[in-house]
């Protein structure tokens, strides 16, 4: 490659990343929050459990209802099948009691009705059909009714207990879905900082493999090389830039995943804060937190220990179901036609108040292993609980390892980098001096390469390490 044609791709990729926009590490972070869709569904669960709290809480608060009703009955209400005659009594002074007017033999014995045998009135009080004909064809009715729970047997608490775990609940999750969208934009961000290094080592190992070429050929043509030497040169420098190719595609793929983990479409082209990476040694390892203090603030362990909150309360509720229940109990109802008032055709209706009370007395035992099933769910929870504590403690020391031997992986690759950089200029002298032939530079060169190359890796690799560390420890920032 000639200076020209170096210079002419400097200038494409120059204009290729013109309009594209310098994002920093936190940028990409933020973006990633707001356009996750998980993120945006973990916030709507909050809502509604926020909204589930409220409606929990109304169960104190008394119930008002309506309840109305129409029904057309064919036939109507007739009390009597034909007119009633009733007897009648009179007031007996020598008695002093009343007796019924009879029909009485010259002996004052009552007369009997041969065909009946009854006692015959001499007066009758007469009802008429008619009178008894109510008009029920069309019936209307309502109640307005209030209901005041008085006392559940907890249960009123338990709910509003579990909805206040819940909303927690809700949190949490949002929360330990945030920490993954930022540890998963951390990962794409740093691997397109990796491969950014990558392609600028790859364009310096084919500038390099370039030169010696041209060195070589340059030889030959003075009659102090061979064709064999510039064919050996020509290979690697052939093998330099299908891996320079490699490299431009995987640095292209690497953004267009970092836009999508961003919520942005994958054309999208960002120029990234820490494309000149930094130096990494500077990175230091978090102090040692108590266990105590992990537990509390990781997320996922959270959520745990609020679903576990939530079954205690549901034993509250199972407990409820076998003690008594108080309420207190208020109507206003009325019909047409007026029921109170002789079935008049008219609305009519009044207040009635009371008070109902439901005392469980036997099941057979089925309320009682309902509550043992809720309990043993509970522990089963706990022991959960316990077993991943356990394994986050675990956890915990692999990442701190892992920290560990990036940063000495990482300071023995920056001095294996400096001992390739003066390799390489010693067989670039030797080269010019004649004392070493073109397959010691490209050794030398390929040493170099693989230094470089395992350095990027190793910064990295820790920058990566921190990031896993800091989300185990609970300490992500988000």
């Amino acid at each position: 490659m000639n200076r020209l044609t170096f210079l002419s791709t400097l200038l494409i990729a120059a204009s290729t990343t013109a309009g594209a926009q310098t994002v920093s590490l936190d940028s990409c972070r933020n973006m990633a929050i707001r356009n996750n869709k998980n993120i945006r569904i973990a916030e709507k669960n909050i809502e509604a459990a926020r909204h589930e709290k409220k409606a929990a809480f109304s169960a104190y608060l008394p119930g008002i209802d309506f309840t109305g009703g129409y029904m057309y009955n064919q036939q109507q209400i007739e009390l009597l099948a034909e007119d009633a005659k009733l007897p009648t009594m009179s007031f007996d002074p020598a008695t002093q009691s009343f007796k019924y007017n009879l029909l009485t033999s010259p002996d004052g014995t009552p007369i009997k009705d041969p065909a009946t045998g009854s006692l015959i009135p001499t007066e009758v009080a007469v009802i008429p059909k008619e009178a008894m004909e109510f008009d029920t064809h069309q019936v209307w009715g309502g109640a307005f009714t209030l209901t005041q729970p008085i006392y559940m047997g907890g249960q009123i608490r338990a709910l509003n207990n579990i909805t206040k775990y819940a909303e927690k609940l809700a949190v949490a999750a949002r929360n330990s879905a945030v920490q993954d969208v930022v540890f998963a934009v951390d990962e794409a961000y740093w691997m397109v900082v990796s491969l950014k290094e990558k392609k600028r080592l790859a364009d310096s190992f084919v500038t390099l493999v370039d030169t010696l070429r041209y060195n070589v050929q340059a030889m030959l043509d003075e009659g102090v090389a061979t064709r064999s030497d510039l064919l050996t040169v020509e290979v690697k420098l052939n093998e330099a830039q299908i891996a320079q190719t490699k490299v431009d595609n995987g640095l292209t793929l690497s953004r267009m995943n970092l836009a999508q983990v961003c919520g942005l479409p994958s054309n999208t082209v960002m120029e990234l804060q820490d494309e000149a990476l930094r130096n990494a040694s500077t990175l230091t390892m978090p102090g040692a937190d108590n266990l105590a203090d992990v537990y509390a603030r990781r997320q996922d362990l959270d959520m745990v220990r609020q679903g576990i909150s939530i079954l205690e309360q549901r034993e509250k509720i199972t407990l409820s179901e076998m003690l008594p229940k108080v309420a207190l109990v208020g109507a206003y109802s009325f019909t047409y036609p007026n029921v109170n008032h002789g079935f008049n055709k008219a609305y009519g209706g009044g207040f009635s108040i009371g008070a109902t009370l439901t005392v469980p007395l036997w099941h057979w035992g089925g309320r009682y292993h309902h509550y043992q099933a809720s309990k043993v769910n509970t522990q089963a929870s706990r022991l959960a609980l316990e077993d991943l504590e356990e394994k986050i403690e675990l956890q915990v020391s692999q990442a701190r390892f892992s920290f560990e031997e990036a940063k000495k992986t990482y300071d023995m690759t920056v001095s294996n980098m400096e001992k390739a950089d003066e390799n390489l200029r010693q067989a670039q002298v030797g080269f010019h001096e004649g004392v070493l032939t073109a397959d010691d530079v490209i050794g030398a060169q390929t040493a170099w390469l693989q230094a470089h190359s395992e350095k990027i890796d190793a910064e990295i690799g820790i920058r990566l390490r921190e990031v896993y560390l800091s989300k185990v420890l609970g300490t992500l920032a988000y």
